[in-house]
């Protein structure tokens, strides 16, 4: 979604909102009033993009207004925008956040992980996705850590997005005999894949299917239950996620 001109661009600090803390967004909204915030954002700011989809919010006369995977929000006629997050100060939750997490969760069972190689340890029962850039200093961290997770499957998906050279480098390991060998020899030793070529449109796959999914940074985690983790987090905290523990 083309942002919103730097004079919508404000943070909605709500406080006092109605008693209902219920992250389900409850009764459905008029059909009057979402005719009325379609209309009325189509003409007066056709560079938000289409509206998919306008929820009411536990806030009285305030509307989520969803475009693509970005939120913001309303009043019921579509004169006044916010672009920001949503707080319920009683319940201290971020609604935008809460709400975010789901429209982000990934059916895991939809990932094409025939575009991806695997790292097995241990038993290799609990199960996550990772996409993960070789140029990425994060990334290598993260690769660090993980040695100290056993019992898992990691299905790594090369990611490269910081440049050519993370593209020659992805192709270069996913040509290796052994990739997963590859990958943490480069990530975690410092041992640069030979160069070597083969069919790497699986790399091409991943950026694009990356870029739908609004992958923006990397590692980017992928849990079994299509919870999504942005960042290099320590090995304790995976170990918690994949335990289920939120």
């Amino acid at each position: 979604m083309n942002r919103i001109h730097s004079g919508l661009r404000a943070a909605l600090v709500a406080f006092g909102l109605a008693a209902s803390a219920s992250l389900a967004l409850a009764q459905a909204v008029p059909p009057a009033v979402e005719a009325a915030i379609r209309k009325n954002l189509g003409e007066r700011l056709p560079q938000l993009g289409k509206v998919d989809e306008v929820n009411r919010t536990p806030m009285t006369g305030l509307y989520e207004v969803r475009i693509g995977l970005d939120l913001v929000y309303s009043d019921a006629e579509g004169n006044f925008v916010v672009q920001g997050q949503l707080f319920d100060a009683k319940q201290q939750r971020n609604l935008t956040e809460d709400r975010l997490d789901k429209l982000l969760a990934i059916n895991f069972d939809s990932l094409p992980v025939k575009d991806a190689f695997t790292i097995v340890r241990g038993n290799g029962k609990r199960k996550m996705a990772a996409f993960a850039d070789p140029n990425c200093g994060y990334c290598k961290r993260f690769e660090r850590d993980l040695l100290n997770v056993d019992n898992v499957t990691v299905y790594m998906f090369l990611y490269p997005i910081l440049g050519s050279d993370s593209t020659s480098k992805s192709q270069q390991i996913w040509c290796a005999k052994d990739r997963g060998k590859a990958w943490l020899d480069w990530m975690v030793r410092g041992q640069a894949p030979e160069k070597s070529t083969c069919d790497t449109s699986a790399i091409t796959r991943n950026v694009e299917f990356g870029k739908r999914l609004k992958i923006t940074g990397t590692p980017t985690l992928i849990l079994a239950d299509g919870t999504r983790v942005p960042g290099a987090i320590p090995a304790t905290q995976v170990e918690k996620l994949l335990a289920g523990e939120k």
